[in-house]
């Protein structure tokens, strides 16, 4: 291969490499002390029917709207029937991860009938976790 191609390859392969270095090292941080946290349903509550009301509790940071970029500030993410995804790469949205970006702090979801578990995950301006990732403890609640 002649050298001047394969400089122009190197080059493009460091490029992408910084841009993605620098994409994950811009994390938006979080104050020390902050907390999220599920206020309802407490963990082993048995539901009646698949739908239930989550409400979603935030100590130390404040909640706002998803694109608004305004320190120690986010808005929260449900994940249901999932562990936590990679805390430096924008959070999926799929029926496994619930965004709630207009700064809802509670929502109505419907469960199929069994055991599920639920944990919430705050996101920046762009629903990246901050850093360090402000997250609640998950809980398993079950559906009859």
């Amino acid at each position: 291969m002649p050298k001047r191609i394969m400089l122009g390859a190197l080059y493009v392969v460091a490029s992408l490499f910084l841009a993605n270095a620098s994409a994950f090292a811009a994390r938006t941080p979080s104050p020390p002390g902050a907390e999220e946290y599920i206020i309802w349903p407490a963990d082993g509550t048995v539901i009646h029917g698949g739908k239930l009301w989550v409400r979603m509790g935030l100590r130390n940071m404040g909640v706002c709207p998803k694109g608004v970029n305004i320190p120690n500030t986010g808005h929260h993410h449900l994940l249901i029937d999932t562990d936590l995804p990679p805390l430096d790469q924008e959070i999926p949205s799929d029926r496994n991860h619930l965004h709630f970006g207009a700064g809802e702090t509670d929502a109505r979801i419907e469960l199929s009938p069994g055991k599920h578990t639920l944990q919430l995950l705050l996101g920046d301006y762009n629903h990246v976790p901050h850093d360090p990732p402000v997250y609640s403890k998950k809980i398993t609640i079950i559906v009859k």
